[in-house]
């Protein structure tokens, strides 16, 4: 297995518990969730049961009574009539097997298996309350790709469950080390800048990148899963969205305002972009939004959670509504040809910036502030008078009375800093400097693919430099 080196660690240590655990795993789908627990507890897996996407009540407890049979060797249990009568039979198997040391039972899919007046939840509440919760060599795990059901009806409980998970783990795309690391398992070797643009589509999914063949440039990658009529990508945007989110129209219409707005919506601003309204469902929605990885809000400078700014952080969402949802091109040489197009430019820098976000740890470490308390932020401002509008899209507020402002730039080669960048970039600091009324010495860092190829003549400018190599860290 590949990467994962935080969340195995979570997941053995359960196994050394004296206790029982009830952990709930949860993650987009083609997460890799099942893979990982699968080959995490391969050896103490007991039973694992998945649910049947739209079956009936009859179905679900025929395959799960199959499955029961086929862990215990043989044929002991017919079919139950209830989910009450199936946990029993489950406990029955259990028994002896926990007797001896550490077992995992999953349930994989946990929100397929709760179908309308199955009184599944009620059983599963019941099953772990009276039983399962009082056997200390047994783990329970249940995962589920629908964010919005597994955060409501299992995180949030507020009936059996409720403060009876143990433990939650939420399973993120892989990292751009991970990436790197998981594509050379199956000896598919690219640079860091080809590996780079990969993950400007893919986003670092595990599903998405095994589908990379080994021989393949990115940009031929790109052509064939998102530009061919059978391409893997090409379809999987409604797919996605439809098997994680009921009624998820409403999730999407919310992932195309912010992928036209790169600077982000605050909350009123989408409630309004969106025809949502002001109560509990937007804010279910933007929750499970964001813990599913789509979108991730952002505090500005000292501000407080209501002036909370939302971005979409999913990078295949955003290249699919950019280049492919109404685009007429298909078939070989497709992307190269995108690829020369202004709106290339401007989708690549926006890419690369959500990117630098999602690794702000990697850019700490470049910075050699790892273990420096911080809080990272976003900050504009509108034009006013003589005031120009500025945008600063990542900020590391440093608790030794240092602020990072980050310029971030996507480039194919070293960049070089003009004359009249620089000065735009002296003014970005003076504005930021004023209207923030921060006390702190305002450093200004560099993130772009390559480096600064003048970056002696801009002495006093920028204070640090940080290459695309650097997002690489572990």
């Amino acid at each position: 297995m590949v990467g994962r080196e935080e969340e195995i660690k979570v997941l053995t240590n359960l196994l050394s518990a004296k206790e029982a655990d009830l952990l709930v795993v949860y993650g987009r789908r083609r997460v890799g969730k099942t893979f990982l627990i699968r080959n995490t507890y391969s050896n103490e897996m007991a039973f694992e049961y998945a649910g049947i996407h739209e079956a009936p009540l009859a179905v679900q407890l025929a395959e799960f009574t199959t499955t029961l049979n086929r862990f215990a060797g043989s044929y002991k249990w017919a079919t139950p009539k209830t989910w009450t009568e199936a946990f029993q039979f489950l406990k029955d198997y259990l028994t002896p097997l926990l007797k001896r040391k550490k077992r995992v039972i999953f349930f994989d899919e946990f929100p397929w298996i709760d179908t309308p007046r199955s009184f599944f939840l009620a059983a599963f509440e019941h099953f772990w309350n009276t039983w399962a919760s009082v056997q200390p060599n047994l783990v329970v795990v249940i995962c589920g790709s629908s964010a919005s059901w597994m955060i409501k009806k299992v995180i949030n409980n507020r009936g059996g469950l409720h403060n009876r998970v143990t433990k939650k783990l939420r399973l993120l795309p892989f990292t751009l080390s991970e990436t790197e690391e998981f594509l050379k398992s199956r000896h598919i070797n690219l640079s860091r800048y080809q590996i780079l643009q990969l993950y400007m589509v893919t986003g670092g999914i595990p599903q998405y990148l095994k589908e990379v063949q080994v021989g393949e440039s990115a940009t031929q990658a790109i052509d064939r899963l998102c530009f061919t009529n059978d391409g893997f990508l090409r379809t999987e945007f409604s797919n996605l969205y439809s098997s994680l989110f009921d009624n998820y129209e409403r999730y999407v219409k919310i992932i195309r305002a912010l992928a036209s707005k790169p600077g982000g919506l605050s909350r009123k601003e989408l409630i309004s972009a969106c025809g949502l309204n002001s109560g509990g469902g937007t804010t279910a929605m933007l929750e499970a939004l964001t813990e599913s990885g789509f979108i991730l809000s952002y505090l500005p400078l000292k501000r407080n959670s209501k002036d909370a700014i939302f971005k979409l952080s999913d990078e295949y969402s955003l290249f699919y509504l950019q280049f492919v949802a109404n685009s007429r091109a298909t078939g070989e040489g497709t992307w190269a040809k995108l690829s020369t197009k202004p709106s290339y430019t401007a989708w690549s820098g926006y890419a690369f910036e959500r990117i630098c976000l999602k690794h702000t740890r990697q850019i700490k470490g470049a910075l050699g502030i790892e273990s420096v308390y911080t809080e990272e932020s976003v900050w504009h401002n509108q034009a006013k008078g003589e005031t120009q509008g500025t945008q600063i899209d990542l900020l590391i507020d440093r608790r030794d009375g240092i602020i990072n402002l980050c310029e971030i730039k996507f480039t194919t080669d070293s960049y070089t800093l003009t004359k009249t960048y620089a000065q735009t970039l002296e003014q970005k600091v003076r504005i930021f400097t004023s209207l923030s009324g921060t006390k702190k010495t305002v450093f200004l860092t560099f993130i772009s693919t390559y480096g600064l190829k003048n970056k002696e003549q801009l002495a006093g400018l920028i204070q640090s430099e940080i290459t695309m190599d650097a997002l690489f860290r572990k």
